[in-house]
């Protein structure tokens, strides 16, 4: 095996990778209260679309097109965490809490 080979993988690990750390972030929303833990769980969902994304951009022969496309998933992430927290301090500013269950009482 040479170090070229071990050092990239195969695409079918980084496809493997790229599921756990989807399962990861769809448990971490599913199972956690806090809002910013929750936050960070659709956080790490987006980079393990983008993973998978560049698997498949490398698999198809280093397409140029999805390099770029994942640049640009990278901006309007990053725009997404400023807003997503944003948000979540003006909740915590006004309910002193991230609860999940704070969140549903403001519809009252």
């Amino acid at each position: 095996m040479t170090i070229d080979a071990f050092l990239f993988g195969s695409v079918q690990t980084y496809l493997i990778v790229s599921l756990l750390l989807f399962i990861i972030g769809l448990s971490i929303v599913l199972l956690r209260r806090s809002l910013l833990i929750q936050f960070m769980g659709v956080e790490l969902m987006l980079n393990a679309a983008n993973l998978a994304l560049l698997t498949f951009a490398r698999w198809r022969g280093g397409d140029v097109s999805a390099t770029v496309f994942y640049l640009l998933i990278i901006a309007v992430a990053a725009c997404e965490a400023a807003v997503g927290l944003a948000l979540i301090i003006g909740l915590f500013r006004h309910l002193s809490s991230t609860d999940t269950d704070g969140a549903n009482s403001l519809r009252q």
